[in-house]
């Protein structure tokens, strides 16, 4: 994805126990075997003016029952609770969500049993390093060190967390509760990706482990340079999408402006009782839901939520450090309208109470390249999560 192209709505489903992609040389057998596994027989397909090819596909020829483990598989009817906005305290943050948010809506729908999925192209494959790298997120490289953090409520001596090499995060963090859901409104930007492998995130990770030794399902925008870096969409087999009226991996639109309208997109990841995970958007949109055949420990609880952003690239934590800049580009201490926010952050536990966490910290990996501040302009109000910053700024993240 070029310079020109916005921010894209993302999911991932991530088990750090995933091996690394074997670099292969690609031939023209091969790009065109991929393709056709890739792209499934469409039953409508619609041009969207961004240049993206959207095709109608059949809810059960969708690429969720590749996996092995969704053979049989029935699709879950959407929870009862997911219907309607579970959170009755909202705090108005920017401009309303607009009727089209997405570009390829405006140039048609997909009928009632499909889900419309954006048509992987040659070009798309030619920018990857290897076919069996393409539309797999870079696995996490972990050092032997492990970095202390800790809640004004958790023992530190008890609470490690493990800083992957590769990535760069700022977020707000809570945890010492078992959550069976979240959700924020994420402020939306376009912000700059250098590195042809780059990317930049703004979402919601829920967790349950640490380490080289965890799970998590994760939500939110990205922007990256050529669509390759990770299970952003439909491309990795197992998340099964419900919803005919939103497409994993196509742009977001309209995006915010320094010092400009800003606009914001709600996301929400809920587990039901059946183990499974949903995710929501625009605060009653069910997208689909991560199986809980593919689960371990999350599907039964989460045990660590976080709000933010991260960069990966091979040039964070480095000298030259990478340019690819997080949030709006600008440090969080910008706050409204230099910054890019979450705001109505919610947790929700077994209490099934949506709801602000008892509990909150801020971390930044690199805080002079990338920061974080929960900001609260009135005391008693609740506060608004900033996050974000350029990246590479000689001399303090050079």
């Amino acid at each position: 994805m070029g310079e020109s192209k916005v921010a894209t709505l993302l999911l991932w489903i991530f088990f750090t126990s995933c091996s690394a992609a074997k670099v292969v040389s690609l031939s023209e057998i091969e790009i065109e075997a991929e393709l056709k596994r890739l792209n499934k027989p469409a039953v409508k397909t619609i041009k969207s003016e961004d240049g993206d090819i959207i095709d109608c596909v059949d809810i059960y020829k969708q690429p969720a029952f590749d996996h092995p483990a969704l053979k049989n598989h029935t699709i879950r009817t959407v929870p009862d609770f997911l219907l309607k906005s579970q959170n009755s305290k909202t705090i108005k943050s920017s401009d309303s969500e607009p009727e089209v948010f997405q570009t390829w809506q405006k140039s048609g729908s997909c009928p009632e049993g499909t889900v419309p999925i954006r048509r992987i192209l040659k070009e798309d494959l030619l920018r990857a390093s290897s076919l069996q790298r393409f539309g797999r997120k870079p696995p996490a490289v972990f050092k032997n060190a492990t970095k202390p953090f800790n809640l004004n409520f958790i023992n530190p001596n008890e609470s490690k967390i493990y800083v992957p090499e590769n990535r760069s995060a700022a977020y707000l963090v809570t945890m010492g509760y078992n959550y069976i859901g979240a959700e924020g409104d994420i402020n939306v930007w376009n912000p700059h990706v250098q590195l042809s492998d780059d990317f930049t995130t703004a979402q919601i990770w829920l967790k349950t482990g640490n380490g080289g030794d965890f799970e998590s399902v994760e939500s939110g925008w990205t922007k990256d340079s050529y669509k390759t870096t990770g299970c952003f969409d439909l491309v990795c087999s197992g998340f099964v999408q419900t919803a005919s009226t939103a497409v994993l991996g196509a742009s977001i639109e309209p995006i915010s402006s320094r010092y400009g309208q800003q606009y914001d997109f709600n996301f929400g990841i809920f587990w039901d009782d059946s183990g499974n995970w949903w995710l929501k958007i625009k605060h009653d949109v069910p997208v689909g839901y991560w199986p809980a055949e593919l689960l371990g420990n999350l599907r039964h609880s989460a045990t660590l939520v976080e709000w933010g952003g991260q960069v990966f690239s091979e040039q964070v934590k480095k000298s030259p450090h990478t340019q690819t800049s997080m949030g709006s580009g600008e440090f969080a201490n910008g706050l409204w309208g230099d910054a890019c926010f979450i705001n109505n952050v919610r947790i929700k536990d077994y209490s099934l109470q949506l709801k602000y966490p008892e509990f909150v910290s801020t971390h930044a990996d690199e805080p002079y390249c990338y920061n974080s501040l929960n900001y609260m302009k009135t005391y008693g109000q609740e506060p608004v999560f900033y996050f974000g910053g350029p990246g590479q700024r000689p001399p303090y993240c050079s």
